[in-house]
């Protein structure tokens, strides 16, 4: 036995590193008691991560005491990311965790189904169409049955259908429907077998002016099925005001850039009734709901005793109440509801053990291990209470091993343990469960329904500790977890992961081949277990020659990564394939790779995913060759341009004067950099200087609000929120002469093939004469949209603005978007060119 550090923890910095574990304060503790007395249940349904009411879902859990639940049908797949490259899955992932860092701050739980978020939709018709309805529509009635709230919260309005976000008012109709079908036997017969059935009781839709034409609209509005909450309450336990809370939760958005401002005093939320039977001259949500211990057989000595833990709670002895407590537990294991018996006993478990001080950890000797190896945890337990506590076995799941122990933990005496064992050889990967598939646009495939609308996926390696406390045996699990000391930030938790043996990453996942000289591409091997020796080769292409054949890698430690090159050598024509190389161990097959992403708001995310690396073989000339480019959220366009043949500068914008930008053949700006680079606010001028003076001024999009400046353009230019959401949707040229769509690649229909998720979005609605759109294209029944791309000569120079999605067309490899984005670089250096075009006219 050894001792360890004794680990102290702030809750904020908990909230950092959310591996780390709770330490309850006596006033948390107190909070969590009342919430263990409450047996009633909320909740809220929307779409998209970010769509979740914060003030509400936190009034519920924290005023009301009731369990409450957020349920994002989508995990945000489609939307942009402000805090780094990722997009599309890795974004979910990053927003899946946003959301359960805010679930950790406000007290909510989380859930999702399968629907993927595929972008911007018009219509709920078109959403339920990609999205699977059925499945989907199954999905919610799954969550209702599993959480059985007894309220059920809509964000939109089941009736908006091209009033806002297709998404939107699907969940709400979805949500309307599963209130319906929940209840009844015949609908999902297996689910309501696995699951049993449940009715909640009431339905109601978060109304707010927003859904009303004007404040003055709302407030002339019938409100007599309203129930009206001032959210903006105070909680002297917390330090915090009820918004101020909202506000912490709603700033863990940061992929989105969401951060909140908290406010102080009143702040109503308004949920009108739907169904159910409306609260009469109160606001009681549960109204006719009983939320006490008597609402369940068994219940009510139950309830009488932790009555009479929390009137006589002792928050300078939390301990003074866990005999009481330990008399609940036993009576919580012999209910017969099943449902509030797992509840209750989790939540009771968790206050016995902050009562104590009580702390029980597993970590393992390193933060990655693979299946078949041997991994050393150190073991810790300590009692810091005069509660009498015995250490009677442990056990390592889901082995089912136990170990007997029979070691008395004495108040504030830390006892340690160092245990060997083998990773079992069937467990799977910790990634996420739902990418585990290939799905559809709209919807992921998981093949384990038991993991449907789980936000993340459950840890299967824990450790049990069986602790006798007042003569009773309670079982408490505790995930593996890996900790280290960081020199500036000391204590670090990262979670335990299980992956393959062996990663195999290529260096990029899009590689463009501009002319038909061969290419040397990297790929990485890395070793996960030690001594790992092999083959690295890869899958035939036809029509594509790879050389060498393969790569011997021999005697590689764990961690160690060899990176090898093989030469690729296109076809003479157009063409696009996908590259899988293949790490051969043992004669066993590798071709997947371990990703990590590191943001320090979410725990660090190790994915095993698929190589997806494409080669595509470009039609493509170009003119020009530096390109300056200012950053906007975040995007891959630069590395894209080089992949054509540019040299690309990435530019400080405090560093922009007419003097440094006149040696660019064009400069770019990322997407929204007008809404989130505020020093763009004093640099257009000097833009505006190297345009007149003959250079190329490429504005991709921005949104039409937040801008940090009214001067987008040299002239004028008014920014909408049109947008052609149907990546299919038929392009008409509207300048068919014009160089932009002639040189020096000439642009057609074909080169709007393939194009992913949209066409473009946030087009301007209004501009000035000296502007030339180029392109229209329209959803369908709608009026065309002709701001897509829009072009206009100033002084020497051109300045163009398009809303055309290339930040997402690049990394699917999209020939088109390379061939038009060419052409745009290239405008006015006809001049230059050994043979200038002739245009004829139509």
């Amino acid at each position: 036995m050894r001792k360890l550090l004794c680990l102290v923890l702030l809750f904020i910095t908990a909230l950092a590193q959310a591996q780390k574990p709770e330490k309850l304060s006596s006033s948390e503790i107190y909070s969590e008691i009342k919430k263990l007395n409450f047996l009633g249940s909320v909740l809220y349904v929307a779409a998209h991560p970010d769509d979740e009411n914060t003030r509400l879902i936190s009034y519920f859990s924290n005023e009301l005491n009731a369990r409450t639940a957020y349920l994002s049908l989508t995990r945000g797949d489609g939307g942009q990311n402000l805090i780094g490259p990722q997009l599309r899955e890795l974004l979910g992932v990053i927003r899946t965790q946003e959301l359960l860092a805010a679930r950790k701050i406000d007290g909510g739980e989380q859930f999702f189904t399968r629907a993927n978020d595929f972008g911007y939709s018009k219509t709920p018709e078109e959403t339920l169409n990609l999205w699977n309805e059925e499945e989907v529509l199954k999905d919610v009635v799954r969550t209702i049955r599993s959480f059985k709230p007894d309220v059920v919260i809509n964000r939109f309005d089941a009736n908006s259908a091209g009033e806002t976000h297709g998404h939107h008012t699907s969940s709400a109709i979805l949500s309307s429907r599963a209130f319906d079908l929940a209840g009844e036997k015949s609908a999902y017969p297996q689910l309501a077998e696995d699951l049993g059935t449940w009715q909640p009781k009431k339905l109601f839709f978060n109304t707010s002016p927003w859904f009303y034409e004007s404040q003055e609209a709302f407030d002339a509005a019938d409100k007599s099925h309203f129930l009206t909450f001032d959210t903006g309450i105070y909680f002297p336990l917390k330090g915090m005001s009820n918004t101020e809370i909202a506000s912490l939760s709603r700033s863990q958005h940061q992929s989105q850039g969401f951060g909140s401002t908290g406010t102080r005093g009143t702040a109503s939320e308004y949920i009108e009734l739907l169904e159910g039977e409306h609260p009469k001259n109160n606001n009681n949500i549960f109204h006719g709901i009983n939320t006490s211990w008597t609402r369940i057989k068994g219940g009510k000595e139950i309830g009488k005793i932790l009555n009479r833990v929390q009137k006589n709670f002792n928050f300078k002895d939390p301990a003074a109440s866990v005999p009481e407590l330990v008399k609940a537990y036993k009576l919580i294991q012999n209910l017969e509801d099943q449902h509030w018996k797992e509840i209750k006993s989790d939540q009771i478990k968790d206050i016995i053990t902050a009562s104590m001080g009580l702390y029980l950890e597993a970590v393992a000797g390193s933060s990655l291990a693979t299946p078949g190896e041997e991994v050393e945890l150190n073991l810790e337990a300590v009692n810091r209470s005069n509660i009498t506590a015995q250490l009677v076995s442990i056990k390592l799941l889901p082995e089912q091993k136990e170990i007997p122990i029979d070691l008395s933990l004495a108040n504030n005496r830390p006892s340690t343990e160092k245990l060997d064992f083998v990773i079992p050889t069937d467990l799977n990967f910790t990634s996420p469960y739902w990418l585990n598939e290939n799905g559809s646009l709209g919807m992921y495939k998981v093949e384990n329904k038991e993991l449907i609308g789980l936000p993340e996926t459950p840890r299967e390696l824990k450790m049990e500790f069986v602790v006798r406390i007042n003569d009773e045996n309670i079982p408490f699990e505790r995930n593996i977890t890996y900790k280290s000391n960081d020199p500036v930030t000391g204590e670090t938790y990262r979670p335990f992961e299980v992956v393959p043996e062996v990663s195999v990453t290529a260096g990029i996942e899009v590689m463009v081949f501009a002319k038909e000289k061969p290419e040397m591409i990297p790929v990485t091997v890395k070793a996960m277990q030690n001594d790992i020796s092999g083959t690295l080769t890869h899958e035939n292409m036809p029509g594509w020659k790879i050389s060498p054949e393969y790569h011997i890698f021999d005697t590689l430690q764990k961690g160690q990564e060899m990176t090898f090159l093989f030469e690729v050598q296109p076809p003479a024509g157009q063409d696009q394939v996908n590259f899988n190389p293949i790490a051969v161990v043992n004669g066993t097959k590798y071709s997947k790779s371990v990703v990590q992403m590191d943001y320090p708001h979410i725990p660090l995310q190790t994915l095993v995913l698929p190589n997806k690396t494409q080669f595509v073989k470009l039609d493509i000339q170009k003119r020009g060759n530096l390109i300056g480019y200012i950053p906007g959220a975040g995007d891959v366009v630069p590395q894209a341009l080089e992949q054509i043949g540019y040299s690309v500068d990435v530019i400080d914008p405090k560093n922009i004067v007419p003097s440094t930008l006149n040696k660019y053949d064009a400069v770019v700006t990322g997407i929204r950099a007008y809404n989130t680079v505020e020093e763009l606010r004093y640099r257009q001028q000097a833009l505006f200087e190297y345009v007149d003076q003959g250079g190329n001024l490429i504005v991709q999009y921005n949104t039409s609000h937040g801008l940090v400046t009214e001067e987008l353009a040299p002239y004028e230019l008014e920014l909408s929120r049109d947008r052609v959401t149907d990546e299919n949707a038929e392009i008409t040229f509207l300048a068919p002469n014009h160089p932009i769509l002639n040189f020096p690649n000439k642009i057609s229909a074909k080169d709007f093939e393939g194009w992913v998720q949209e066409r473009g979005l946030y087009f301007p609605d209004q501009w000035a004469p000296e502007f030339t759109p180029i392109l229209a294209m329209n959803d369908k029944g709608e009026t065309p949209k002709k701001g897509s791309l829009l072009v206009a000569s100033y002084g020497k120079g051109y300045f163009i603005y398009t809303g055309l999605s290339f930040f997402r067309e690049f990394p699917e490899g999209v020939p088109g978007a390379f061939r038009l984005f060419a052409n745009m670089i290239s405008l006015g250096k006809e001049e230059a060119s050994a043979s200038p075009p002739t245009f004829n006219s139509n």
